[in-house]
């Protein structure tokens, strides 16, 4: 029987990729000459450093730019809260991978509502469906493709 895997997966290559672009941006605008700011990447997420509130906003827009041109979905984004230490603020911006369990239930129960012939297992961070036609699932593909979910999902593993 076809099937297929919804996902939502980050390429951390590409991330890195889009981080180095916005630091090398941020180095080449005259508005941040001789400010202290930066962008830095670890396991979790991007940490955005700066001495103004509105330095921060115009960078996080550079980061933003920077991931779009990576084809990366900014959906994927979450923001923390501000700290601040010394002169410095700082905002932690969070790379969601996964599909949790409150998104996971959501996606199965749209396609429940669907009513298409197709049965929706989740497991664990991802999510199976499996049909008896291809079309079935495509057009599972489709309707989630149009549906307005604040998570960027990539369909793979498609087996015939």
């Amino acid at each position: 029987m076809p099937s297929f895997d919804i996902v939502s997966e980050i390429d951390m290559h590409e991330v890195t990729n889009a981080v180095d672009q916005a630091n090398r941006e941020l180095g080449n605008r005259w508005d941040f000459k001789n400010v202290d700011a930066s962008f830095e990447l670890d396991e979790k997420g991007v940490t955005l450093s700066a001495e103004q509130e509105f330095q921060l906003e115009q960078m996080m827009d550079m980061l933003r730019m920077a991931f779009a041109k990576r084809n990366i979905d900014s959906r994927a984004l979450s923001e923390e809260g501000d700290t601040k230490s010394g002169k410095l603020i700082k905002k932690h911006i969070v790379l969601r991978q996964g599909i949790e369990s409150d998104d996971a239930r959501k996606i199965v129960k749209m396609i429940k509502d669907a009513k298409l012939k197709v049965q929706v297992a989740i497991q664990g961070d991802k999510v199976r469906v499996t049909g008896k036609k291809r079309d079935d699932l495509q057009d599972v593909i489709a309707m989630l493709r149009e549906a307005d979910l604040d998570l960027p999902l990539q369909f793979n593993n498609f087996r015939d």
